[in-house]
């Protein structure tokens, strides 16, 4: 049963993600999807997350354990059988500086009657990949969270024959005006807004009503946009760059996280860029550091590198 009041539940499809690094002839496979790297951060850092998703029969075993391991409540968890989890191909560039993702499979969607009956959570986070996410589930959704959270980036994907994603505009701007808050890739709040410059389309993400939008910029790191202040929230300095899969989805999972404990945006997105530094030294959905690191990171973001950007 889900806990009541859960921090952060998250709805999206969990993957089987193929991964192929630069210098690495065999690929690795790996546990993938929004909701799992957001989950995983959530529990890490202290809190509580439940996962809403669907999975084939092709799901592995010891990607359930490790999410129970973990602590990720699986009751929002839908198996089936005869079905196909959703599957990507990721292959990266030299230096990591450009990705091909291809969709190999996809899960059935997530439809009203797959959502666990008397969900609360402090903070909701809607999170598909692959067009998993219907208008009609985010508004059941609504009113069981006291903030709501999109990343839109499976409502603005199409996909060719072979998988290879095509970037739409076609996702209902109405859907905004139930959303608290908003974060995507700046080709993405681009394509959403359909206008051509970051300034215009973090005011038109407001205009409809969401309070923080986020826009995140790669190694140029996030534009955080909230009471009409922009501020430049810096990419912690990595150790190692191994791996950037899921940096965002940890960067959303870690900022809801503190915000569900009422702390200001600015240093929840501080806490949010120093956990998505720490998945990105990593292969997979995995973090080799302690809870304490995290907030380490966070506390240099904070004192010292936190700059004001423009006015909207």
């Amino acid at each position: 049963m889900v806990p009541q009041k859960i921090d952060v539940a998250i709805v999206g499809h969990f993957a089987i993600d193929t991964i192929k690094l630069p210098g690495n002839n065999i690929p690795f496979v790996s546990l993938g999807g929004s909701v799992a790297y957001s989950s995983l951060i959530v529990q890490f850092l202290g809190g509580t997350a439940a996962a809403i998703s669907k999975i084939g029969g092709d799901f592995p075993t010891s990607y359930l354990k490790l999410l129970e391991q973990k602590g990720v409540d699986l009751v929002g968890l839908i198996k089936i059988e005869d079905a196909m989890t959703t599957q990507f191909e990721l292959e990266y560039g030299p230096n990591l500086s450009t990705r091909l993702l291809r969709l190999k499979a996809k899960a059935p969607p997530i439809a009203l009657p797959d959502l666990p009956k008397g969900l609360q959570a402090k903070m909701i986070q809607i999170a598909p990949i692959a067009g998993e996410i219907s208008r009609e589930v985010v508004e059941h959704l609504r009113p069981s969270g006291e903030i709501l959270a999109l990343d839109p980036q499976g409502m603005l994907r199409s996909f060719d024959v072979e998988g290879n994603i095509i970037l739409h505009s076609n996702m209902d701007k109405r859907l905004l005006e139930l959303i608290d808050v908003y974060k995507s890739s700046l080709e993405e709040i681009l394509a959403v807004t359909e206008l051509s410059d970051v300034k215009s389309a973090l005011k038109a993400v407001h205009d409809f009503g969401v309070k923080i939008v986020f826009v995140t910029m790669g190694a140029k790191g996030a534009l955080l946009s909230t009471e009409n202040t922009v501020f430049q929230i810096p990419v912690y300095p990595c150790k190692k760059y191994v791996d950037p899969t899921g940096a965002g989805d940890v960067f959303m999972g870690a900022f809801l996280t503190e915000l569900s404990r009422k702390k200001e945006p600015v240093w929840c997105a501080c806490v949010a860029s120093a956990a998505a530094s720490l998945i990105v030294e990593n292969v997979g959905a995995t973090i080799s550091a302690t809870r304490e690191e995290v907030y380490q990171r966070a506390y240099s973001l904070y004192e010292k590198e936190i700059k004001q950007g423009f006015t909207l």
